[in-house]
């Protein structure tokens, strides 16, 4: 340890070098080396001499010395180095590390600077790993890495790549493995060191140390020699860490940093010499870039060009050559792998890959190396990852050319490329916004190729592995495993969408949520790619910001991509088709010279179509063809190069017509643009033909004998205006020609290809992909390559200053619907396909992953049509419909089944049916497995079925054989998906062997428990609202399908059914509303099955819904227990099974009467059935709800009446459904009884609202009256109107006995509760439901009073067409009466309406209705006479006038029917023939006389009901109402008279009833009693009213009408008096005996009439007898028949005009 101290004296660097020196010194040969030796001695006396100062020389080049003694300290070991002698070179190696390492040296290292001591120093490490000798190789290597790595030092420009040169030449002339891994990890390392410094743009940064391991991927595996990668693994971290710790000035890093100055001077030994370009090489560009960026970008370009060095046609076999630009593109992987982002920001370095990286890309494309291809693929995907942002143009040219191309060859694969190019897949599936962002800039760009979509074709394609009967080189294995690892990348595919969408979601905070468990099968999912973490572009570059697109306009974009894609495709197929459809789909304008530049700038149009096109002659095409050729510029252009540019777009068309067309316009543009090149356009024309003509000549393989030059020059003389043109000229097209064939762009490329993938010639890239040959053992000459890559750096370069070259991002959800709308069909096929062709568990399960994550993306974006398929195909790989081939498969997919429907739940809508289909499946197998009797035997439905299933019997399956039962053996057989299991016949019976298989098969439905399945139903109450509807319709769908089942019906989903709704029924009203809407359906159509087992099942597992609902209270005016008790009530008007119809009244009754508390809207359900039930036509169903009812109204009454109107009338409407049933009278009147109960719980306040209105009324006086209380009850009267309603329509029951007892509890209800009513309340009952009762009972003798009504063909009324009795009219209007005597103070305003009733009474001609009429009539005047005001009187006895007017105009319009009826006139006793009259006369005849009967009726009740009034109440008449009545009587007895007196009228009548037998129309006695009532008035108010006789002036009118009564007598007689005659003899003619008898019947009425005027008083005779006395004096003359006239008449004459005479 002294010793070591003394070496090298005190400073920091002698301690370094002394040591060094002194091996030098000791392993040096003293002869050959003996300059080296003195030199080393005298450097240690002076480093001996030297202190550690802290001395700062700028210029030294070690620290703590000054230059001179820097130079002087390291020109020994300069020295060392050049003798090339291992054993001093190694000291002096190891000395430079640890002063590269310590930081002691320092300084900038520069080619400028040849002759620095680093410089050198650079050069002779460089120079001695030439060396064949590890250890040497070794050494030089750790220097350089630790001179790179020193923060103290700075190498730069050429020095830097001599650097970089002889690491590299180490690794190719490397003497072991070790040494050549080692050289390539610090390679490795250096590129880190370089390109890190660059980004940070300092010399003291941190580095990360290279992972040995990682750079062996791809290269130089069999160079692995033992435990050589962790030598060299140790062997870069010992050279890293070395380094480190060691203090750096900030004076040297600043002036290392100063900017650099341009270097024009390369030495001999420069790399450039050697393939590297110098710094002086380099392409111009900013100064101001620093030092190390400008280092980072010469050594970049550098590798580029050294990785696109190519072998040379001599030497083919250069495994040297190989080698090297296999590390090149390794160094250039790392260098991607590592670029931070800078790389994206600085243009330099943007250009820099577009200009060099991707020229080395598309170079290397055609190399077969397949190591070089990986490496490729490898560069490729750090591209995509980290750098799509700024080379999206490139990445478009190079996605088909590297990947696509290998992916879609199915049937010629190398297995090593394809796998590369699926494992770079693979990891492109796992970035998620990569895979987005492709489909984002690429397939929705129109320009660019359908990189997303071609990539899921292309995975389906290697999915479903080469075509039937096709050959393929790949063995079986490689088969599988391609497969495998497609569906692998389709399944990565799915689900890093999944994790997009779900992403953007929850950043989105949308309602959309994920299943928890969606992806706890498989890894989580990051943003890294593959193992390495390479950052995502847009992530690790939050301060770029790329165009972002919304889903709407990528939409638009993306179905103009499609649409114009459309119309290429139909050119290339109709050009004239395709050009109308692009005009009319507005892809291009309609004129010619749009349609031109279409032509002639789109990509994707097929030459030889667009030859064809602009050939044609039609007008359009000839217009386009123009355009098209006046859009080249041949200015200054050669004849044969403005011919080549103009057919690189299209092929000529083989018609010579069109060539002609062609060509002469080209040769009309050529001249035009060249008008000093020939003497007229002809020329160029037929130069241009001559010129095609040589071109095929030439290059046509079946041509045998070529045209010769002067075969050429002879054919094209005279042709310029009768010259010749120069022969030099033609002589150089001849060559031209021939050399280089005149042909398109695509052509010029690349040999013709016999089939064109439609993709690439779409989108141009049919010459690019031609480049790549993986088959070939060496490349194409240069000069091809060169062509090639002039041509796609075109491309590089046009779609670069494209617009649509602009990057974008989405962030909107939508997206993925068109994602998945291009890429869910052919998933779709690849799982399925696989999933059934497969049974490795790897793939299936592959598979299900799949399916699984499909189903999520799918079902959460909304698209029902690709959700259903993935879940219908799924449900379908269960294959649960045919038990008996089921595997393990089938059952991992029914546990994904299950798990899909616990995680996507809230958003499979209608794809639950499928999925819960396949439970009800599992759960009957299940049971058949177990040996459990089927559901049928729960739900039997005959007594012979019982029977038989009982010999049948459901022994358990695993311990029996064969079992022949019919459900069982549908089962075995199986069938499709969409079939039932069982299904109606059994065509044959299953053997023993299949049982056997469907035993074993069960065995592994083991695996899914009771629990899975039924959790599935258990989490349906998390599910949310919208899905829970949709949950609960599939189910109901399936227990439907279940239930309909003709042989072996089931109620697993029902009773699920059942659960489900218990599960659910605390969710919010408003959804379970919208559930109970599905289930009621579904309870009402199977309640309503034929299958009376069925339906009693499910309505008694609607009831136990219904009680458990009803265990819910609910609050006033809602109507969920209404809602939900419907299904009883439609089932029960519906049903035709009277099992089911007294199930559901049981079950009703039940319900209430257990749960009558908690019933609040449900009562009108309730009363519904009830009401139903009562017009059932069986009786036990109609006592047993009767029953119910009773015990409601006397246990439960306020319960009913607490919620709301409509309840209350429910019920009422009910009890009346009892009423009027046909079954027991008890009943009937036991409801009736009911009606009137509820009246008095009415009037005791027995209802929520009376009791609500006395606590409102609490606060009043303690005494106030019922009457008060009850006031305010009258404002709410709705609860009496639906009962006294339901009694009034009572009233028209046909049957007597319950008409009667309505009408008797209604007005009883009336009378008893009628102080409780308001005034307003009476008026609306009175107009609303009592007149409605009076006006129903003779609905049909209302015709007799309309106008309208009147008809011969009427049937003759009599008392059968009235609704109402005698009994029942007359009881009925004598409690209307009485009810209005009772509350005439509140009903008096009705008075009219209740007169025009009782007058309608009187009206109605019916037998005992006038009676009645008057009855009432008359005590209702009594009750009221001492109440009724004189303005009422005048109401009533104007009711009557007016009936009698109606009367007569109806009665009058009767009579005209039988004017058409001819009179004959028949003489007494003859007989009238019936034949004469036809049936229709007969038919009116007959009617009008009954009419006449009733009308004659009807006004004898008038004149009734007015005298008796008259009598009565005749002190409260007034003058107004005795004119009133005298006019009615009057009316009454002149109406009378014109009846009788028209005599054809009188014979009509006697003809028509002496023909039909009929007793006549009393005219007569109708007249005698009209005129008799009349006398009789006027001569009472004569007598007795002498006052009110006198104002009326009724003793003239009395007179008067005596004197017309006589005179009628007289008329009878014969003896009217008659004008004074010449004859004085007169003789007298016995009477006819018709005239005896009408005068016999006049005599009453003349006595009458001759006693009133034998009671006037004197003065009365003397004036009124000039006007009667001559009529007496006839009565003189006349023959009587009856003595008692002449008597009257003697008294008269005595009494009366005897004193006026004497």
């Amino acid at each position: 340890m002294s010793m070591s101290h003394t070496l090298g004296g005190a400073t920091r660097c002698g301690r370094v070098l002394g040591p060094s020196l002194d091996k030098i010194i000791k392993n040096a040969a003293w002869r050959k080396h003996t300059y080296l030796v003195s030199t080393c001695k005298s450097v240690l006396d002076k480093l001996e001499s030297l202190t550690d100062d802290d001395l700062y020389d700028p210029s030294s080049s070690v620290s703590g010395l000054s230059a001179a003694d820097a130079d002087a300290v390291l020109q020994p070991l300069l020295f060392s180095l050049d003798t090339a002698y291992s054993k001093v070179v190694e000291p002096s190696l190891d000395c430079f590390f640890k002063l590269f390492s310590l930081s002691l040296l320092r300084g900038e290292i520069h080619s400028s600077k040849p002759d620095s001591i680093l410089s050198k120093l650079i050069n002779s490490v460089s120079k001695v790993g030439g060396m064949a000798e590890e250890s040497i190789q070794l050494a030089v290597l750790r220097v350089l890495l630790a001179a790179v790595r020193s923060p103290c030092v700075l190498i730069r420009g050429d020095c830097l790549l001599h650097v970089v040169k002889t690491c590299y030449n180490i690794y190719l002339g490397g003497l072991s493995g070790t040494v050549q891994i080692c050289a390539k990890s610090v390679l490795a390392q250096m590129m880190l060191v370089i390109f890190t410094r660059s980004e940070e743009e300092s010399l003291d940064v941190d580095v990360k140390t290279v992972y040995v391991n990682e750079l062996l991927t791809f290269t130089d595996k069999t160079v692995k020699e033992g435990s050589s990668v962790y030598f060299c693994q140790g062997f870069i971290n010992d050279v890293m860490a070395a380094g480190q710790g060691n203090p750096v000035p900030p004076d040297v890093v600043q002036l290392l940093l100063q900017n650099p100055t341009p270097e024009m001077v390369t030495s001999p030994d420069s790399p450039s010499s050697h393939g590297f370009l110098t710094n002086g090489e380099a392409d111009s560009d900013d100064g101001s870039a620093s030092k190390m960026r400008e280092d980072a970008f010469l050594l970049f370009k550098n590798l580029c060009k050294l990785s696109m060095r190519f072998l040379s046609q001599e030497n083919t076999d250069d495994q040297i050559m190989v080698r090297g630009k296999t590390l090149s593109l390794e160094l250039l992987k790392v260098i991607i792998d590592n670029g931070g982002p800078v790389w994206r920001s600085n243009q330099r370095f943007v250009t820099a890959m577009k200009q060099y990286l991707c020229l080395s890309l598309l170079k290397n494309s055609a190399v077969s190396i397949m190591s070089i291809f990986q490496l490729q693929c490898a560069i490729f995907m750090s591209l995509l990852t980290k750098f799509r942002s700024v080379l999206k143009g490139e990445i478009g040219i190079f996605f088909p050319m590297i990947v696509l191309r290998v992916l879609e060859n199915v049937l010629q694969p190398s297995f090593l490329q394809k796998m590369t190019v699926l494992n770079l897949l693979e990891k492109m599936s796992q970035d998620s916004q990569l895979i987005v962002d492709i489909f984002v800039n690429y397939d929705c760009d129109v320009d660019s190729p359908n990189i997303f979509e071609r990539i899921v074709n292309g995975l389906l394609k290697t999915a479903l592995g080469p075509p039937p009967g096709s050959s393929t080189t790949l063995s079986s294995v490689q088969d599988i495993t391609f497969r495998h690892e497609s569906v692998k990348c389709l399944v990565n595919v799915i689900k890093t969408m999944g994790n997009w969408m779900d992403q953007q979601l929850k950043v989105g905070e949308t309602v959309w949520t994920k299943g928890s468990q969606i992806y706890a099968s498989v890894e989580n999912s990051s943003v890294s790619i593959g193992e390495e973490g390479v950052i995502s572009d847009c992530d690790s570059q939050p301060d770029m910001n790329p165009e972002v697109y919304d889903a709407s306009m990528l939409e638009q974009r993306r179905a103009y991509k499609i649409e114009l894609q459309k119309g290429v495709s139909l050119f290339n197929r109709k050009p004239s088709k395709g050009i109308e459809f692009l005009i009319s789909s507005k892809k291009i304008g309609g004129s010619p010279e749009e349609v031109a530049l279409f032509l002639k700038k789109s990509v994707g149009l097929n030459g030889t179509v667009i030859g064809d096109y602009l050939g044609e002659r039609e007008e359009f095409p000839l217009r386009v063809m123009h355009a098209y050729v006046d859009s080249f510029n041949f200015e200054g252009m050669d004849f044969a190069e403005a011919i080549r540019f103009f057919l690189r777009g299209f092929r000529l068309p083989g018609e010579a017509q069109k060539i002609d067309r062609i060509m002469e316009k080209f040769a009309e543009r050529y001249w035009k643009c060249n008008p000093d090149s020939f003497t007229s356009a002809d020329t160029a024309y037929i130069l241009a033909y001559s010129v095609i003509m040589l071109n095929t000549d030439a290059h046509n393989s079946m041509v045998k004998d070529k045209m010769t030059r002067a075969d050429f020059v002879r054919n094209n003389r005279g042709i310029d205006d009768g010259k010749d043109l120069p022969e030099e000229y033609l002589g150089s097209l001849y060559d031209q020609v021939v050399k280089d064939q005149i042909k398109m762009n695509s052509d010029s490329l690349a040999p013709q290809s016999n089939r064109i993938n439609s993709f690439n010639k779409l989108l141009g890239l049919d010459g690019i992909l031609n480049l790549v040959s993986w088959m070939q053992p060496e490349e194409k000459p240069h000069g091809a390559n060169d062509l090639l890559i002039k041509h796609i750096q075109e491309q590089f370069h046009s779609k670069s200053e494209k617009s649509e070259s602009v990057y974008h991002t989405v962030t909107d959800v939508s997206i993925l619907r068109f994602m998945i709308e291009v890429g869910w069909g052919p998933m779709l096929a690849a799982f399925s396909l696989t999933l059934d062709q497969s049974d490795d568990k790897l793939a299936t399960s592959l598979c299900l992953q799949g399916f699984r994550y499909a189903i999520h993306v799918t079902a959460v974006m909304g698209m029902q049509t690709q959700r259903d398929a993935f879940v219908t195909s799924m449900a379908k790989f269960t294959n649960l419909h045919c038990a008996a081939d089921m595997k393990q498969k089938n059952v991992d997919a029914v546990k994904a089944i299950i798990a899909i429907a616990i995680e996507d739940g809230n958003h499979l809508q209608g794809s639950w049916e499928h999925i819960l289909t396949c439970l009800s499946r599992i759960e009957h197998l299940q049971l058949l497995g177990e040996g459990s009797p089927a559901d049928t035997s729960y739900i039997p439905t005959t007594k012979a079925e019982i029977d038989e299933k009982k010999a049948l019997g459901f022994p358990h399956l695993k311990k029996r054989g064969a079992l022949q039962n019919p459900s069982m053996m549908a089962v075995v057989r199986g069938g499709s998906y969409d079939s039932t299991l069982v299904g109606k016949t059994a065509p044959k019976l299953v053997t023993q062997e299949q049982i056997k298989n469907f035993i074993a098969n069960l065995n592994l439905l083991d695996q899914i428990g009771n629990f899975e399945l039924n959790h599935v139903y258990a989490h349906s109450q998390r599910l949310n609202s919208e899905a829970i509807v949709a949950f609960v319709t599939a189910l109901c769908k399936v227990s439907m399908s279940e239930l309909q089942s003709p042989t072996d019906p089931r109620v697993f989903s029902l009773t699920k059914l059942v659960e489900t709704a218990h599960y659910n029924m605390n969710r919010i009203r408003l959804v379970w509303s919208r559930i109970w809407n599905v289930l009621s359906d579904f309870f009402v159509s199977v309640g309503l099955s034929e299958n009376l087992s069925v339906a009693i099942f499910v309505m008694d597992s609607l009831r136990q819904l219904s009680m458990k609902f009803l265990e819910r209270e609910e609050l006033a005016n809602y109507h969920f227990q209404h809602e939900f008790l419907q299904p009883f009530v439609i089932v029960m008007q519906k049903s035709s099974s009277a099992e089911i119809r007294e199930l559901i009244v049981r079950c009703v009754s039940q319900m209430v009467l257990s749960r009558v508390g908690n019933v609040k809207s449900g009562w009108k359900s309730v009363f519904m059935v009830f009401t139903t039930a009562a017009a059932d036509e069986r009786k036990n169903i109609v006592l047993l709800a009767f029953e119910t009812v009773e015990k409601l109204v006397r246990e439960h009454f306020p319960c009913i009446t607490e919620t709301e109107t409509t309840t209350y009338i429910n019920f009422v409407k009910c009890l009346i459904a009892f009423i009027n049933s046909r079954f027991e009278s008890d009943i009937c009147l036991d409801a009736i009884t009911f009606l009137r109960l509820c009246a008095l719980k009415l009037a005791e306040g027995g209802l929520v609202w009376n009791e609500k209105s006395r606590y409102n009324t609490s606060n009043r006086k303690d005494d106030a009256s019922d009457t008060q209380i009850f006031a305010e009850v009258d404002e709410k009267p709705s609860y009496w109107i639906p009962l006294l309603t339901g009694l009034s329509k009572l009233a028209s029951d046909p049957r007597r006995g319950i008409r009667k007892s309505s009408i008797e509890v209604f007005f009883k209800i009336l009378m008893d509760h009628g102080h409780l009513f308001s005034k307003p309340f009476w008026s609306s009952i009175f107009s609303s439901i009592i007149s409605p009762i009076f006006n129903n009972a003779w609905t049909k003798t209302d015709i007799l009073f309309k106008e309208g009504g009147d008809s011969p063909s009427s049937p003759s009324l009599n008392t059968e067409d009235c609704k109402w009795d005698s009994e029942t009219s007359t009881l009925a209007s004598q409690l209307l009466v009485n009810l209005f005597i009772s509350f005439f103070g509140v009903l008096r305003s009705q008075l009219p309406s209740l007169v025009a009733i009782l007058v309608g009474y009187i009206k109605r001609p019916v037998q005992h209705f006038p009676g009645s009429g008057i009855a009432v009539l008359l005590n209702l005047a009594d009750g009221l006479a001492s109440n009724v005001s004189e303005e009422e009187w005048t109401e009533i006895f104007s009711a009557l006038k007016e009936a009698a007017s109606l009367t007569f105009a109806g009665f009058m319009k009767v009579l005209r029917t039988m004017d058409d009826i001819d009179d004959v006139e028949t003489i007494s006793g003859d007989s009238v023939d019936k034949v004469e009259l036809d049936e229709d006369n007969l038919q009116t005849m007959s009617y009008v006389v009954s009419r006449t009967k009733n009308h004659i009726d009807v006004l004898l009740q008038i004149i009734e009901v007015v005298s008796n009034l008259y009598r009565k109440h005749q002190r409260s008449f007034k003058a107004t109402h005795i004119t009133i009545l005298v006019d009615v009587l009057s009316c009454i007895a002149s109406h009378s008279q014109q009846l009788n007196g028209d005599v054809v009228l009188c014979r009509k009548f006697k003809r028509a009833c002496t023909v039909q037998n009929l007793s006549e129309p009393q005219l007569l006695s109708f007249e005698n009693e009209a005129y008799g009532s009349y006398m009789n008035f006027l001569r009472h108010m004569t007598d007795h009213n002498p006052n009110v006789s006198r104002e009326l002036d009724l003793e003239s009118r009395l007179v008067a009408e005596c004197t017309k009564v006589v005179k009628m007598y007289l008329s009878c007689t014969g003896n009217l008096l008659s004008p004074p005659s010449k004859q004085s003899v007169r003789w007298i003619v016995p009477m006819e005996t018709e005239r005896k008898e009408e005068a016999a019947a006049r005599t009453g009425l003349l006595m009458s009439a001759l006693e009133a005027l034998s009671g006037l008083e004197t003065g009365s005779m003397r004036r009124h007898s000039p006007s009667f006395f001559p009529l007496l004096v006839d009565l003189v003359r006349s023959e009587h028949f009856s003595p008692r006239v002449p008597y009257v008449l003697s008294n008269v004459l005595k009494s009366c005009i005897g004193p006026i005479l004497f």
